[in-house]
C-alpha cells in the first residue's frame, strides 16, 4: 500500500471502539439531510431527467450497494472517467456512501497522462463511460456508468428520477439493489484522491477526506452566498473540483434546484437565463471571454443573472472590465484557490472589486493564509512571497509521494506555489506561480502582469507570457500569442513598452492558433515551455 497519512491507513468506518457513529461529517451526509429536510424538493435536472431529493438520496443508497457487490472493499479506489451526467453525480456520491475513494479523471485524457492516473491511484474498478472506455489502459476492470453517453442525456421518465437506462451500467443497476444500509463512512476517511491541475509538472493525488471537503463547502455557502432559492446551472466538467466541490455539492447542501448540463454551451445557457431558468453560473475566464465575444451578448436579455462567479484561472482585468461595463449590475465573485484546499481558498466579492480588480480577494471561512519568503518568514504587506494555508480543508498530503508532501508541508502550514503581495487590508493579488516567474537578467519578472498589459490591445485574443532559454538574459521575457485579426510582433512589443519597464517587456512574441489548456481554462505553461524548447521546466 502506499506511504500515506495516519487518516488514510485507519481504513473501515461504522461503528467500534472511537467510532464517530452519529457525529460525523461526510460528503454523502449533506445530500442526506437535505432529503430528510425537503424530500420533494427537485435537487437535479439533467437533460429530460430530473430528481428530487429523496429520489436523488435513495439512488445514492442503491448505487452504494451496487458498487460494494462488485467485490469492492472500503477504501479502494474507484476511478470516474465519463462525461457530465446524473449518473455521474450519483456514482461519486455512492462511492462516498460505501466508504470508497473516488477518483476524477479528465475525459479529455487518453495514451500515457491516463494510465499515469489509472496506475498511480491504484484504481480496482473506472466507472466510465461507453464512448471513453476503449481509452483505458489493457487489463483495466471497467463498468460502465451509463449505458449509452448520447441516449442518456436525453433519457428517463421526466419524474422522480426513474432508471431511465438498459443494459448492465451502474445507473441501470440501481432499480435492482438494495439499499445500502452498512456502516457510515467517517470523518477522517479519504473520500476523493484529487490530481492537481499538472500545470508546471505531473499531476499529483491530493488526498481528500470527509471532514476536509465539508468544510470547504460550509466555506463556499458563507463566502459566495449560495442560498436554497438560488437557481444554478453547472457546466463546467464534473470531475473538475470547482465545479463540483464549489458549486453542485454546497448547493445541493442548501437545498437548490440544479440544472447540469453536459458543457458550457453558449446558446444554452443564454437561453436558460433569458428564460428565467437559471440566475447563478460559474465559469473560469476562457468561457466568459467566449460569452463576451459572441455577437448576441450585446442584445440578450440576461438580467436575470444575478450571480456570476468566475476562478480556475486567473481572469484578465481588460476582459473583466468589459464585462462588468456590459452587465453593470450584475453581482461578480473571483474564486481563488487549488485542489489541495478542496479547492476554495479565498473569495473577493461583488462590493469588493471597486480599486482591486486584480485581487483574489481574501481567506474564506476556514482558511488561514500569509505570505512568507524562500525561508519561510512572514513578509510585511506589500512585499512579494508564496502564499501559505492552515485550514481543515486542506488535503492529508499527495496519494503515494511522501517527498512531495514533505516539501509542500513544512513547519506547519502548506506552501501553494503562487507568489503574491497582501495589501494592509488583508486582501491578497497573486502575481504568478513561483515555478513561472521568469529570472530575466537576474530580475524576477511576473508574467501576469505583462500578459494583462498584452490583453489591452485590441488585436489580442489570448496570451500567455513564458520565459526561454537566452544567452544574454538567461531567461528572454517572451510573449505567445493568439492574435485578433492582423496584427506584428514589432506593435506588440512597441505597445508592451509603453507600458512596462523596458526588463518586463517581451523580447520576442510567438504567434500560435491556440494555448493549450486544461479542463480548467489554466494555461499549460510546461507544456508552451516544451514546445518551444523541447524541455520541460520543473
Amino acid at each position: 500500500m502506499p506511504e500515506v497519512t495516519k487518516a488514510a491507513e485507519r481504513g473501515g468506518g461504522g461503528a467500534g471502539p472511537g467510532s464517530t457513529a452519529g457525529r460525523s461529517a461526510t460528503v454523502d451526509g449533506v445530500l442526506r439531510r437535505s432529503a430528510r429536510r425537503t424530500p420533494e424538493r427537485v435537487a437535479l435536472h439533467y437533460g429530460d431527467r430530473h430528481w428530487t431529493y429523496a429520489a436523488l438520496d435513495d439512488a445514492v443508497c442503491r448505487g452504494a450497494r451496487a458498487l460494494l457487490d462488485t467485490g469492492l472493499g472500503h477504501g479502494d479506489r474507484v476511478g470516474a472517467y465519463g462525461h457530465n451526467s446524473d449518473a455521474y453525480l450519483i456514482a461519486f456520491l455512492a462511492c462516498a456512501r460505501a466508504g470508497l475513494v473516488h477518483v476524477p479523471m479528465n475525459h479529455a485524457l487518453a495514451g500515457e497522462d491516463l494510465a499515469h492516473l489509472v496506475t498511480q491511484s491504484g484504481c480496482s474498478l473506472v466507472l466510465a463511460d461507453p464512448d471513453l472506455a476503449g481509452r483505458l489502459p489493457e487489463g483495466t476492470r471497467v463498468l460502465p456508468l451509463r449505458e449509452n453517453a448520447e441516449n442518456a442525456e436525453g433519457g428517463g421518465d421526466g419524474g422522480d428520477g426513474g432508471d431511465g437506462d438498459g443494459g448492465d451500467s451502474l445507473l441501470a443497476r440501481l432499480a435492482a439493489a438494495e439499499p445500502y444500509d452498512g456502516p457510515e463512512p467517517r470523518a477522517e476517511d479519504l473520500v476523493q484522491l484529487l490530481y492537481t491541475s499538472g500545470t508546471t509538472a505531473l499531476p499529483k493525488g491530493a488526498m481528500m477526506t470527509h471532514r476536509a471537503l465539508v468544510h470547504e463547502y460550509l466555506s463556499a455557502i458563507t463566502a459566495l452566498d449560495l442560498q436554497a432559492g438560488d437557481r444554478p446551472v453547472h457546466a463546467l466538467p464534473l470531475y473538475h473540483s470547482a465545479q463540483t466541490h464549489v458549486f453542485l455539492l454546497p448547493y445541493l447542501a442548501v437545498g437548490a434546484e440544479n440544472i447540469l448540463l453536459d458543457a458550457p454551451d453558449g446558446d444554452l445557457l443564454l437561453d436558460l437565463i433569458e428564460a428565467g431558468r437559471a440566475d447563478s453560473f460559474f465559469a473560469p475566464p476562457t468561457v466568459w471571454i467566449g460569452l463576451a465575444g459572441r455577437p448576441d451578448f450585446a442584445t440578450r436579455d440576461l438580467g436575470g443573472l444575478r450571480k456570476a462567479y468566475y476562478g480556475a484561472s486567473i481572469m484578465p482585468v481588460p476582459v473583466l472590465e468589459r464585462l462588468r461595463e456590459r452587465l453593470p449590475h450584475l453581482a461578480f465573485h473571483n474564486c481563488f484557490g487549488q485542489s489541495e484546499i478542496g479547492p476554495l481558498a479565498m473569495v473577493l466579492g461583488p462590493e469588493e472589486h471597486k480599486g482591486r480588480m486584480d485581487s483574489c480577494g481574501r481567506p474564506v471561512l476556514f482558511v488561514e493564509a500569509k505570505v512568507v519568503d524562500e525561508e519561510g518568514r512572514d513578509v510585511p504587506d506589500g512585499e512579494r512571497g508564496e502564499i501559505v494555508y492552515r485550514s481543515p480543508q486542506l488535503c492529508e498530503g499527495y496519494w503515494d509521494k511522501p517527498e512531495e508532501t514533505a516539501e509542500a508541508f513544512r513547519d506547519g502550514w502548506f506552501h501553494s506555489g503562487d507568489l503574491a503581495v497582501r495589501d494592509a487590508h488583508g486582501y491578497f493579488t497573486v502575481v504568478d506561480r513561483v515555478k513561472d516567474v521568469i529570472n530575466s537578467g537576474g530580475v524576477l519578472v511576473a508574467s501576469r502582469q505583462v500578459e494583462d498589459v498584452l490583453y489591452t490591445h485590441e488585436s489580442v485574443a489570448e496570451a500567455a507570457v513564458i520565459g526561454l532559454p537566452d544567452a544574454r538574459w538567461i531567461e528572454a521575457v517572451t510573449a505567445v500569442v493568439v492574435p485578433r485579426g492582423e496584427v506584428t510582433e514589432a506593435e506588440l512589443l512597441a505597445h508592451a513598452r509603453e507600458h512596462l519597464a523596458s526588463f518586463k517587456a517581451p523580447k520576442r512574441v510567438l504567434f500560435v492558433d491556440g494555448l493549450p489548456r486544461n479542463a480548467s481554462g489554466k494555461i499549460l505553461k510546461r507544456e508552451l515551455r516544451e514546445r518551444f524548447t523541447g524541455e520541460p521546466r520543473e
